[in-house]
């Protein structure tokens, strides 16, 4: 069984995505993409990619399925450059799995 892919984000930052074969959905605000995950996850998709710019409005999104096995919310810079949310994601949840913070020295 082949993983479904989402991107989510503005027209400019997602629709390249669409040539390599991901399904592309358009939101402009933070409010949209809670009701456009809750739905990705019921049709299955293992991972959605969503710009910074709109986890950034609404981080709550990335916090109700942190735990969940499905989908994997990922994090990608938007056409403006990264707010550095994915990486602070990263840096958190390595310091989860090791207990200690291994990336500041």
């Amino acid at each position: 069984m082949q993983t479904k892919i989402a991107v989510i984000g503005d027209r400019g930052s997602v629709m390249g995505f669409k040539a390599v074969g991901f399904d592309v959905f358009e939101a402009e605000d933070g409010a949209s993409i809670a009701s456009l995950v809750s739905e990705l996850s019921k049709n299955q998709y293992g991972i959605v990619f969503v710009t910074e710019e709109l986890i950034a409005l609404n981080q709550d999104v990335v916090e109700k399925y942190k735990d969940d096995m499905l989908p994997a919310i990922i994090p990608i810079p938007g056409r403006n450059g990264s707010l550095g949310i994915g990486m602070a994601n990263i840096h958190k949840n390595v310091e989860r799995a090791v207990g200690a913070d291994i990336f500041n020295n």
